[in-house]
């Protein structure tokens, strides 16, 4: 099992909302009202770990070893969306997100292939601790720079965490998960040909509900996401960049092939699933 070791090196470095933030160094004078709108859409898209998780404990019934690492993750993510309201509680108490606010993000996901998930989920977090160390960048007041760093950190140990995991299920289901985890990661690896931004939040998992079935397009202002990352904290082509590279990178040690571009890894793929095609038996027509 990784769920008892995954817990005491989580557990090692999980900070103190009271005594690890700075909060006697607030400084009003570098808080805009705009940066404040933020701080407010982000912390609802974290209490969207709630309809994850219960994704997750759903989807993987068989698994009590992940399912036990749900807890971790359930509550470390929850703790963001919580800092991030206590921010806004001492500091900006107009804009704490009400619970009507929060609700709405809870919705049921569509049942998908576990294998699938976990790479998808893996990415999202790569995807979003460059997102928060870019956000902490551009922000200017000191309290709220200094809680994305540290979420941006939680973020990179969840995608280690979830790495782990990969590792088991290419042990035990060997190419199958292989051309799951390279089918993902290109479609994650890709997100300077689309026109959204590829994290979880802001993907279609609810087919009765669409187009309202992203998390995203739930929020007070669904637009927002776009806008945060195009024209606030700038997530230029230099910084997607750094999110391929990364996610190329965690491939190659994963899967124990070089993938200097998405075309390796798309290429790689297709060679997965051409193993797949030949290793599954033909199904035989049945006579009349």
């Amino acid at each position: 099992m990784l769920y008892p070791e995954l817990f005491k090196q989580l557990e090692a470095v999980r900070w103190s909302m009271d005594t690890d933030i700075p909060w006697d160094r607030f400084d009003a004078s570098r808080l805009s009202d705009e940066q404040a709108q933020t701080i407010k859409m982000n912390a609802i898209t974290e209490w969207a770990a709630l309809p994850a998780t219960e994704m997750f404990l759903r989807d993987n019934r068989g698994d009590s070893d992940f399912s036990a690492f749900m807890s971790v993750w359930f509550f470390e993510e929850q703790k963001h969306s919580l800092v991030l309201m206590e921010y806004l509680r001492r500091f900006r108490p107009e804009l704490v997100p009400t619970e009507e606010e929060l609700h709405a993000v809870r919705f049921e996901f569509d049942p998908a292939p576990a294998l699938e998930t976990l790479m998808l989920h893996f990415c999202g977090e790569i995807r979003l601790n460059h997102w928060y160390r870019r956000a902490a960048e551009w922000h200017t007041e000191p309290v709220i720079r200094h809680i994305y760093e540290t979420l941006a950190k939680d973020e990179a140990r969840h995608g280690g965490a979830y790495l782990r995991y990969m590792k088991r299920a290419m042990q035990r289901f060997g190419d199958e998960a292989r051309a799951a985890f390279a089918k993902v990661g290109v479609l994650m690896a890709s997100a300077r040909r689309t026109a959204q931004a590829l994290h979880p939040t802001n993907l279609h998992v609810n087919v009765k509900l669409f187009p309202r079935d992203t998390i995203q397009s739930r929020l007070p202002d669904p637009a927002w996401l776009e806008h945060w990352l195009d024209k606030q904290i700038q997530f230029d082509a230099v910084w997607e960049t750094k999110v391929v590279e990364r996610i190329l990178h965690n491939m190659s040690l994963l899967l124990d092939r070089s993938f200097s571009s998405v075309q390796e890894l798309n290429r790689y793929r297709k060679e997965v699933s051409a193993r797949l095609a030949l290793a599954t038996p033909a199904v035989q027509p049945q006579p009349s």
